[in-house]
C-alpha cells in the first residue's frame, strides 16, 4: 500500500511537470467564487473507445497530498474516493470524454485536479487544472479615458437664430471700438466748434472797424 501511494505521488509530480498528450484537460486554470459550480473536462486521445478515467486532486495543507475523487466503473456506477463529499461531486463520461462537476465550491476545494488512466503497467496523467475558489473575485481596473477640453467657438452676432452668449473678448473689442468712435466724434465736434467761433470773432472785428 505504501509503495502504491509512493508511485502515485511520483507519477503525479511528473504529470505536473510534463503532463501527457494522451489526456487533454481543460481548462488549465479556473477561478470561481464561493458557492458556484465548476465543470472540468478530460478527453482521452487514445485508441481505446471507452477508457476508464479517474479523477484526483492535489492539495497542499500544509504538505502536498493527493486524493482520489471518483471514477465510473464498468457498469457506469460512480465510485467515490474515501472522505469525498458525494452530494457536491459528480462524474459523467461519454465515450473518451469525462467531466467532473463540483457544486457549492468552497476555498477548501482549491487545488490541482488531474485526470488519470491506468495502463499495464504505466499510469497516464493529464496536465492538470488549477482551481482557485475565492470569496470575492478580483476586479479589473478600467483604463481611465483622457478627456480633451472643448474649444469655445465665437458665435456670429449677426445670426439671431443662434443661442448663447458671444465670446467675452469680442464684446470687449466692440465696446472699445464704440468708445474710440465716440472720442473721435467728440474731438471732431470740438474742433469744428472752435473753428466756427474763431471765424465769428474775425467777422465781428471786421464789422465793427
Amino acid at each position: 500500500m505504501l509503495l502504491r501511494g509512493l508511485w502515485l505521488f511520483l507519477a503525479a509530480q511528473l504529470a505536473a511537470l510534463h503532463g501527457s498528450s494522451v489526456l487533454h484537460q481543460s481548462p488549465t486554470y479556473k477561478q470561481v467564487q464561493t458557492n458556484r459550480m465548476v465543470n472540468l473536462s478530460c478527453e482521452a486521445k487514445s485508441s481505446l473507445s471507452n477508457p476508464r478515467i479517474f479523477w484526483l486532486r492535489q492539495r497542499q495543507d500544509p504538505v502536498i497530498h493527493y486524493e482520489f475523487l471518483g471514477v465510473l466503473d464498468s457498469s457506469k456506477r460512480l465510485v467515490y474516493g474515501e472522505g469525498v463529499e458525494q452530494e457536491k461531486l459528480t462524474v459523467s463520461q461519454e465515450g473518451t470524454r469525462s467531466d467532473l462537476s463540483l457544486i457549492n465550491v468552497k476555498p477548501s476545494d482549491s487545488g490541482m485536479y488531474f485526470c488519470m488512466t491506468i495502463g499495464n503497467p504505466e499510469l497516464t496523467f493529464g496536465k492538470g487544472t488549477q482551481l482557485s475558489v475565492v470569496d470575492v473575485l478580483p476586479t479589473t481596473a478600467q483604463p481611465t479615458k483622457k478627456t480633451t477640453p472643448k474649444r469655445t467657438t465665437c458665435r456670429n452676432m449677426s445670426r439671431v437664430t443662434r443661442k448663447g452668449l458671444p465670446c467675452v473678448p469680442l464684446i470687449l473689442g466692440l465696446l472699445l471700438a464704440g468708445v474710440l468712435i465716440l472720442l473721435v466724434s467728440l474731438g471732431v465736434a470740438i474742433h469744428l466748434f472752435c473753428r466756427q467761433r474763431r471765424a465769428r470773432l474775425r467777422f465781428m472785428k471786421q464789422f465793427y472797424k
